[in-house]
């Protein structure tokens, strides 16, 4: 297990795909590890990667078989990486870890998709055992390999010795253009640009502030899902056209990692038929939590993030299959309309603008969330931080992140992101395209729940006066719920005795 004397870095358990890439890119970095899984056949599969792509006959991934062989072929105090399904597994790992001997001072790194709380709750559970540190790690298989955006949250004393590592592995971007910097290819080693490796706060912030970057996540790919719909069955437009027009966007403001993806799918052909394989998918999306634990979050902390809770909603339409299409044979559309190409070229850039003002609506809902979380829990995130840990690694990267950046480093303190000036006169510019780009899916008959929710949220903050004078009344009416008065001093509560003759107003609290 060990080089003569030498002991391994880092310890490592779970070598599934995620797993198994953070092992190979540590090693990239120059750590040794000392590998555990309960699959003898993972541990030796990731050593015959190391041992193919290390360009040394030193190994530097070493397998061990259990996990007190892992703890003994580390240096002290232990540094010991868990790659886990989020839950029970992390759990019975530590319980593992602690039979096996682990020290108090030895520090136990959750990289899963835990539930913030979950983590809080571990931390105090097993503080008598060992530093339990959490970071959630986003960029899937590719950017655990080449460079993640991670979001450490935990022990300060623990991040102090976690830093440099982390920082090594991260993805990197250029300080001046926020534009990540590419590694491609193993063994390629980055160590200039700024690491997507930051502090988050105390513990369960990091894997908070990962929950809301799904949540902003289900979001971006439910507006990119309906821009394609809108495309593919709205205007005729096939697969291959469609990622033509979506490689043009990217090239612009809409340059993210989804639309990069998009545009790849769009183009794949099935290898057995030879046709598109976006057309041979059935329309059933699957989800693992962490956009409803989002939405979930956002009604708790009293945050409106409707384009994120209709992300879901669309997930979970979608997988209502029999009923669909038993319903399509039952409920009518509008008839179908018969655009020219020039009406159907004008709409495509509407639709280009539609989709960069929703974006900027969800990562504006997702920022305020954490905003007002980070309030109630006592945390001071740094959302400037945030957004450049974004720019690269992570699935929601994107070209606008570095506007985002520099609206926060402009003020941290900002209540919406679409109060920024920047933000605020990109929406201007840009919104009539919006309107027209929703009317026209909904007369088309196209669902278009996110980008039509994103609007509404940009016209229910823009708005002074909302409707919710008559609701309180009505609230007041059946349930004595009381309202204030715009004419009488703030805090003072009022009542119709709506049931009397009367129904004289009077003060009731204040």
């Amino acid at each position: 297990m060990t080089q003569g004397n030498i002991l391994c870095d880092i310890g490592f358990i779970g070598l599934g795909v995620m797993g198994k890439n953070l092992v190979l890119n540590l090693a990239d970095n120059g750590f040794n590890i000392a590998a555990f899984d309960l699959s003898d056949e993972k541990v030796q599969e990731v050593i015959e990667q190391d041992r193919v792509e290390n360009k040394t006959e030193t190994p530097r991934v070493y397998g061990c078989s259990s996990y007190t062989e892992l703890l003994s072929q580390l240096k002290a105090p232990h540094l010991i990486v868990l790659s886990v399904p989020a839950g029970a597994p992390v759990d019975q790992v530590c319980e593992k870890l602690i039979g096996a001997g682990i020290k108090p001072d030895d520090i136990v790194i959750d990289t899963g998709n835990s539930l913030w709380v979950d983590t809080v709750a571990r931390e105090k559970q097993y503080k008598s055992n060992f530093l339990l540190f959490s970071s959630a790690v986003s960029g899937g298989e590719v950017g655990a390999r080449f460079g993640p955006s991670l979001m450490p949250s935990g022990s300060p004393y623990a991040w102090t010795r976690i830093k440099p590592i982390w920082e090594a592995i991260a993805a990197k971007v250029d300080a001046n253009t926020g534009k990540p910097i590419e590694r491609s290819q193993p063994g390629q080693i980055i160590s200039e640009g700024e690491p997507c490796a930051a502090y988050i706060g105390p513990a369960g912030a990091g894997h908070y502030v990962k929950m809301v970057h799904n949540g902003i996540e289900y979001a971006d790919m439910q507006i990119i899902c309906e821009a394609y719909h809108i495309l593919y069955s709205g205007l005729g437009f096939s697969a291959c056209e469609i990622a033509d027009i979506f490689e043009q966007w990217n090239n612009g403001i809409l340059d993210s990692y989804l639309m990069e993806i998009s545009v790849e799918i769009l183009r794949h052909k099935s290898v057995d038929t030879g046709t598109n394989l976006v057309d041979l998918i059935l329309d059933k999306a699957g989800q693992k939590g962490t956009g409803l634990w989002t939405a979930m979050s956002s009604l708790e902390v009293g945050c409106p993030a409707p384009t994120i809770a209709q992300a879901v909603y669309a997930r979970s339409i979608s997988s209502f299959k029999e009923l669909r299409t038993h319903a399509s044979t039952i409920l009518s559309g509008p008839e179908s309309a018969n655009l020219s190409n020039q009406e159907k070229q004008t709409y495509v850039l509407e639709l280009h603008d539609a989709i960069y003002c929703a974006k900027i609506c969800a990562y504006a809902q997702g920022f305020q969330l954490m905003k007002l979380a980070s309030k109630e829990h006592s945390w001071t995130l740094d959302f400037a931080s945030i957004a450049k840990i974004w720019r690269a690694g992570c699935i929601i990267r994107a070209t606008f992140l570095q506007s985002i950046t520099k609206a926060y480093e402009r003020d941290n303190e900002l209540d919406n992101l679409l109060l920024d000036s920047f933000f605020a006169n990109e929406l201007s510019e840009r919104q009539q395209n919006w309107r027209k780009a929703v009317c026209g899916a909904t007369m088309l008959g196209i669902p278009n729940g996110a980008l039509s929710s994103a609007l509404s949220y940009y016209d229910s903050i823009r708005c002074e006066t909302l409707p919710a004078n008559l609701l309180q009344a009505q609230r007041d009416f059946f349930g004595a719920h009381t309202f204030e008065r715009v004419d009488k001093a703030d805090g003072k509560k009022y009542h119709v005795q709506w049931s009397t003759p009367e129904r004289e107003t009077i003060v009731v609290g204040g």
